[in-house]
């Protein structure tokens, strides 16, 4: 069974940091593009950004020098590093793989697998 498990989410005041990991069972993701997305309450989930297997990322422009995602293919682990964070940061955020998503993918139909979502909330 393909299972994506988001961890590291939390409360944390506007400019912390977190760092959100997503581990992978049941199969290799090293050849498939890893992406994050969000979101938040009553809006439509966003993309926030993707990694391909060469390591190659992409980012929504919203997050572009404040977020960093990174993998482990030996550890089948995606990371998203957030620094900077902002009240509009607040969402639930998903990691999902995609075996033909290019790493410019930002639509939800190009991933395959989803992970259950972890709550990410920022205070001013």
């Amino acid at each position: 069974q393909v299972q994506l498990v988001e961890s590291g989410g939390g409360s944390v005041q506007a400019g912390g940091s977190l760092r959100l990991s997503c581990a992978a069972s049941g199969r290799t993701f090293s050849r498939s593009t890893m992406a994050w997305f969000r979101q938040a309450p009553g809006k439509e989930r966003e993309f926030v950004g993707a990694t391909w297997s060469s390591g190659s990322t992409y980012y929504a422009s919203s997050v572009k020098g404040r977020f960093t995602i990174s993998r482990d293919n030996a550890k089948n682990t995606v990371y998203l590093q957030m620094n900077n964070l902002k009240p509009e940061d607040t969402a639930v955020y998903y990691c999902a793989a995609g075996d033909s998503a290019l790493w410019t993918s930002s639509s939800v139909r190009a991933y395959d697998y989803w992970g259950q979502g972890t709550q990410v909330t920022v205070s001013s």
